[in-house]
């Protein structure tokens, strides 16, 4: 779901990406966003050798890498059904219960923290679900060189990282830039949904959505959407509820 619900998890296996060109800090010379001040910080976690063996098996089987380039979703699933993708999914439970309340549709997620990667995979092996794929890698770099554009029939943003402290607002992963980045991705009628559970984030989303062109917010303009029945209450959320937190959802759709 959320870099929160992974903050100390991560060592990084990532897949090579040599296809890409990069520059002599190691960003990619053609992506927009290299040299931007990134959202999320990498940590070091922790995985038995008996863990990563069964990690390398099981992406193997179904991760998906940058060098893999752009995504044919029919081939990737087999199927035609429609993509949801999520970005910064943590330990991925909310999302495998998800995959399984909607096997009509296909999701692919995005998470840069090892082990939420591995437990995500190892939770769908356990529950059997095979609609899910997985990158471990940034989002802006997988969005920019593997998702079509007007592909996507969803995408989720579930309390991201909120970076509370002023001076580290602009590592917020919500801008006009990123906003703009998912209406590419999105179909005509695709949604876009986002929940957090800092007022000053929800705020500060519902106004880049509001000024962002080609939404429609689904329940009037300038309003939060009541929390939906299809989001999974997360053990983060509930967490979070008993320390008297708020959450606030919000969904707008690509109309053009």
């Amino acid at each position: 779901m959320s870099d929160n619900d992974s903050k100390d998890v991560a060592e990084s296996d990532t897949p090579s990406s040599d296809a890409v060109e990069r520059d002599e800090h190691g960003a990619p010379v053609d992506v927009a966003y290299a040299k931007r001040i990134k959202s999320f910080v990498v940590r070091a976690g922790r995985m038995t050798p008996d863990q990563r063996e069964m990690y390398k098996v099981q992406f193997a089987e179904k991760g998906l890498t940058l060098d893999g380039g752009m995504l044919d979703y029919s081939q990737v699933f087999g199927n035609d059904n429609p993509v949801v993708l999520e970005v910064g999914f943590g330990m991925g439970s909310s999302l495998v219960e998800m995959c399984q309340a909607n096997p009509h549709l296909n999701y692919i997620g995005i998470e840069v923290h090892t082990q939420g990667v591995a437990k995500l995979l190892r939770d769908s092996a356990d529950a059997g679900v095979e609609n899910i794929r997985a990158y471990e890698f940034d989002a802006i770099e997988i969005l920019a060189h593997c998702i079509p554009d007007n592909s996507l029939q969803g995408m989720q943003l579930f309390f991201p990282d909120p970076w509370h402290k002023a001076r580290h607002n602009k590592r917020r992963i919500l801008t006009g830039e990123f906003a703009e980045t998912m209406r590419q991705k999105l179909k005509v009628g695709g949604e876009f949904h986002m929940a957090t559970d800092w007022e000053h984030y929800a705020e500060q989303m519902l106004e880049v959505m509001e000024a962002a062109p080609g939404y429609e917010n689904i329940v009037g303009k300038g309003t939060y959407h009541p929390r939906p029945d299809f989001r999974p209450l997360t053990k983060f959320e509930k967490r979070g509820e008993k320390l008297g937190h708020g959450v606030w959802d919000l969904i707008y759709k690509k109309v053009n």
